[in-house]
């Protein structure tokens, strides 16, 4: 059992950064591939990006790629993910997510733990 808890969403300015963070509870948490995903307004959840459970393979959507970093700290059970040169269109709850897939997985199915969402909102 995997619990997750996001923090760091807020308002910024087009242009402007803001790194999310996710505490994990668990001790099996380093087994997990871990995954950012965003839901903007009538929209379907989409992938944002994701890790391997060594972090040494990662795969990041092309909307955030340049952009957006995700990063993990097994020792500390932390998922982070940077976002810089945020748009707009980047508005939406981010969530983290965590799945048993041995590599990365882009949809939601994948995933069996899930934490409740921080709000990004990017000012145009």
């Amino acid at each position: 059992q995997v619990q997750l808890v996001e923090s760091g969403g807020g308002l910024v300015q087009a242009g402007g950064s803001l790194r999310l963070s996710c505490a994990a509870s668990g001790r099996t948490f380093s087994r997990y591939v871990m995954g950012w995903f965003r839901q903007a307004p009538g929209k379907e959840r989409e992938f944002v990006a994701g890790l391997n459970w060594s972090g040494g393979s990662t795969y990041v959507a092309d909307l955030v790629k340049g952009r957006f970093t995700m990063s993990r700290d097994n020792a500390k059970n932390m998922v982070y993910l940077q976002m810089n040169s945020l748009k707009p269109e980047d508005t939406a709850v981010y969530y983290c997510a965590a799945g048993g897939s041995i590599v990365v997985r882009t949809t939601t199915a994948n995933y069996d733990y899930w934490g409740q969402g921080t709000q990004v909102t990017v000012s145009s």
